[in-house]
């Protein structure tokens, strides 16, 4: 039996779980193009920190107007991983990461720092505050990310960007991702294993974090914010819940995904 806790009320994020994310050196490029993509974990959305190892992608990949696209070999760098990717049609280009599932073991004196970082809200410490000695913390956990290119002129009636991709946790745009403009509202849809997710904080935060929102999806996992600075936006969130597993006690997911604003 699993029970999945929600962290509502949010209306900061100054300090949280590291994120991981996935930028392209260009967000727009012609046709046959070859885009360089970096993939970091940082705590906060301030520049790369710790490279992601080859070793630990689950699935790499995209598409672009319906059509599959191949990432080549990954090269980890000393605070990037970078994935080259040869565009060769015209289009939107949705490229995507999920990384293996990963156990993080904590001891009880990090529980605190730990739900700082994610910004717990009462019912999930509640939760844990009842758990019976000796407590422990083990949680798996898996990370996923996106982003988009532009190639070239795409067609209009292309919406084939929109599309989930193979990832547990996604954040889907409802508009195209690469038109976005300063002073532009982005909603997006969150699913969980292909399932509209209700009730889950979505974090738009600005690169430098100049500018921060917090959004709750509705019951069709939809979410909406404000894009009020120019650059790089990362919206990104994530979903832990309490479980009964001889292994570990909880399971999380967690998304980024990574668009511009011009």
């Amino acid at each position: 039996m699993m029970r999945r806790i929600f962290l509502l009320g949010l209306c900061a994020l100054t300090a949280r779980a590291h994120d991981t994310w996935l930028q392209p050196a260009k967000f727009s490029v012609p046709v046959g193009a070859t885009v360089l993509l970096e993939m970091t974990s940082a705590d906060g959305f301030k520049g790369p920190e710790t490279a992601i190892k080859p070793e630990r992608i689950k699935f790499a990949g995209g598409r672009v107007a319906g059509e599959g696209v191949k990432l080549g070999a990954p090269v980890a760098g000393e605070k990037t991983m970078q994935l080259p990717v040869t565009l060769p049609n015209a289009g939107i280009a949705v490229i995507g990461v999920e990384l293996k599932p990963r156990l993080l073991d904590l001891a009880a004196d990090k529980i605190e720092l730990y739900f700082t970082e994610i910004h717990a809200g009462a019912a999930l410490r509640a939760l844990w505050a009842a758990v019976p000695e000796p407590r422990k913390w083990r949680e798996l956990y898996v990370k996923n990310t996106k982003t988009f290119v532009r190639v070239g002129e795409p067609a209009a009636h292309d919406r084939s960007w929109a599309e989930p991709l193979p990832q547990s946790l996604e954040i889907i745009p409802e508009r195209d991702p690469t038109t976005l403009r300063v002073g532009d509202d982005l909603s997006v849809r969150v699913l969980l294993h292909g399932k509209p997710l209700a009730g889950f904080n979505v974090g738009y935060v600005s690169a430098g974090e100049k500018n921060e929102h917090v959004a709750v999806t509705d019951a069709q996992g939809r979410a909406h914010a404000l894009l009020d600075a120019t650059g790089a936006w990362l919206i990104h969130g994530t979903d832990l819940r309490r479980v009964v597993h001889p292994e570990r006690e909880w399971e999380s997911d967690f998304t980024t995904m990574v668009v511009e604003a011009k």
